[in-house]
């Protein structure tokens, strides 16, 4: 299969948490159902995929954030697609790449949550938005973290609660309560 059709897949099986997860989950879709290439950065009309990694300490009560430098903002570790990469390998690439953690697993092997954002303009590209697939990792050396000062003018680790807070949009706070919810059923640990 296609990883077009391997995300379509994905998605089909995936079931939303909330009305506005559900939303992105059509969009995504949608997008992946359009002409064009939608893995590629070079999409922009509405957007392109991208992966995230939500990255947790062993006892799952830790978020692993990183201070984008470009936006500004307190995000998890992801970023855009290589070649034909899938959006798991991306995700596992971008966690390991912008925490220096090398023993990341996932918590759940599948997809954890979805989003679609807007990207502001910069670096010679438009507006644009994001289709974010988004997975769960652990580590069990949070120790070993190690900033790539290129991407990054932060990096730290954070209660759930702060977490909240430092990144101040609904959709982590969705991801955030997941994670809650595991930790809580004890299968983070």
């Amino acid at each position: 299969m296609t990883r077009r059709a391997n995300l379509l897949e994905d998605l089909r099986t995936y079931e939303p948490a909330d009305d506005l997860e559900a939303r992105h989950h059509r969009a995504i879709a949608e997008l992946l159902l359009e002409d064009g290439d939608p893995f590629s950065r070079r999409h922009f009309e509405p957007g392109h995929v991208t992966a995230s990694c939500f990255i947790v300490d062993p006892t799952g009560t830790r978020l692993l954030l990183h201070h984008h430098r470009r936006l500004d903002r307190w995000l998890q570790m992801g970023g855009h697609l290589e070649a034909a990469e899938s959006p798991v390998d991306a995700a596992m690439r971008e966690g390991i790449e912008e925490s220096g953690l090398r023993d990341l697993e996932w918590v759940c092997y599948g997809v954890f949550d979805v989003d679609v954002h807007a990207i502001p303009a910069g670096k010679g590209e438009p507006d644009h938005h994001h289709f974010d697939i988004r997975y769960l990792a652990r580590t069990t050396t949070p120790d070993g973290i190690v900033m790539d000062q290129n991407e990054s003018s932060d990096l730290t680790w954070v209660s759930l609660d702060r977490a909240v807070d430092l990144m101040n949009e609904e959709a982590s706070a969705r991801v955030i309560r997941k994670i809650e919810r595991l930790v809580h059923d004890r299968r983070v640990e």
